[in-house]
């Protein structure tokens, strides 16, 4: 640590501030360029891919967005501080984050694991009367210990060993889930192997003739916590990136373990089904699970309740938040082909679901090692001066 130089944060990076083009103009949108926002980020990822919004050239001209390049970092500075990802290629990004350069000196995945490790410190010190904030001047406030770059390029590649294999594991599922809708598609929309024309055999139905719907039970708010005293709970927020972010002592009565492999949905603000891939956590109330009656069929379940939980969420109008409940689910109409068809297509898919859950579980403890790794790398307390990559 001796050889390691304490100095601000701010001074080993460059701040770049990000903008929106208006949107009452139709030809500023709609481009080649991607554009970031923070609902764009996973944090299961080190990289963002993949932008809900692309703007054009003249866009970016008339706007004070500018570009990140490859490797730059990205962080939320606004609302829900502190989510962060880096840039694989050239994007645009609005006014809610900051874009982060390593000056001279830097290696820039390993600045990134830098600032993910000062997360807590920034998020101590954000300030705003109605949303937190991070302004350039929070960056003044964070003492960092840079060492040299020999040590930096260590240290990143212990880190990306973990992230590396997080991302593997990602394509996979992504590239499985495709093949499922694609299956799905083709054997049940376009019926290509029935030569293009829906089996007479096929009945009309409703959702419960392969689901049971489980719905979670109202567990008391005030005996959650976020110390990890008790047992994880499972709220709407918590779906999408799978986490467990709260806790709860309570045992409800009503109470259902989610278990890995669940096919569970929120029911409120958008509804889209997720393949449960963490250990067992309980599910709250606003959230169920469609539990297949079929043993090897979530597949199908999955990719059935896909479009009609598209149809409810694209249909529904609220002031604030749209819900869905066993109404809708009532009114579910399916077409179940014969046992046979059924049987041939979980034989093909239920593999894929499964791997999808491995990798899953997989990623959820690579990414546990790699966080009780983070703070000791950052620090010196593991010494990297004898391992060769």
């Amino acid at each position: 640590m001796s050889e390691w130089k304490e100095q601000r944060l701010s001074d080993a990076i460059e701040l770049i501030g990000g903008g929106t083009p208006k949107t009452s103009i139709p030809e500023y949108w709609d481009g080649d360029i991607p554009w970031l926002s923070v609902k764009d980020f996973n944090n299961d990822n080190r990289y963002v891919y993949e932008t809900e919004k692309h703007i054009s050239e003249v866009g970016l001209e008339h706007s004070s967005t500018k570009m990140l390049q490859e490797d730059d970092i990205i962080i939320s500075a606004r609302g829900t501080v502190g989510e962060m990802a880096m840039i694989p290629f050239p994007m645009a990004f609005n006014q809610s984050c900051y874009g982060i350069r390593g000056k001279d000196g830097i290696n820039q995945t390993f600045l990134y694991y830098l600032v993910k490790n000062s997360l807590s410190k920034l998020k101590k010190i954000t300030h705003g009367s109605v949303f937190d904030t991070i302004t350039r001047d929070t960056f003044d406030n964070i003492t960092v210990s840079i060492p040299d770059i020999g040590t930096q390029n260590k240290i990143e590649e212990m880190l990306s060993q973990y992230d590396d294999k997080i991302e593997q594991n990602e394509r996979i599922n992504k590239n499985l889930t495709e093949q499922m809708d694609a299956l799905y598609k083709s054997w049940f929309v376009d019926y290509t192997p029935f030569g293009g024309t829906r089996p007479s055999s096929w009945i009309k139905t409703d959702i419960y003739s392969i689901s049971n719907i489980i719905y979670g039970a109202p567990f008391a708010s005030k005996l959650f916590n976020t110390e990890g005293n008790g047992i994880p709970i499972i709220r709407i927020r918590d779906l999408k990136e799978q986490a467990f972010v709260t806790y709860t002592t309570e045992k409800h009565p009503k109470g259902y373990l989610l278990q890995p492999g669940d096919i569970v949905v929120g029911m409120d603000g958008e509804f889209r089904p997720y393949i449960w891939g963490n250990d067992e956590a309980w599910l709250n109330q606003r959230v169920c699970v469609f539990e297949n009656k079929r043993p090897c069929g979530k597949a199908f379940l999955l990719s059935t309740l896909k479009p009609l939980l598209n149809v409810i969420e694209q249909t529904q109008v609220a002031t604030t938040v749209i819900h869905i409940g066993k109404k809708d689910y009532d009114a579910f109409e399916i077409d179940l082909p014969d046992a046979a068809t059924l049987d041939k297509f979980d034989l093909l898919t239920n593999g894929m679901i499964w791997t999808i859950v491995s990798n899953s579980q997989e990623n959820k403890k690579l990414a546990a090692l790699r966080d009780a790794l983070l703070p000791k790398l950052m620090s010196g307390d593991l010494d990297v001066s004898d391992i060769e990559f």
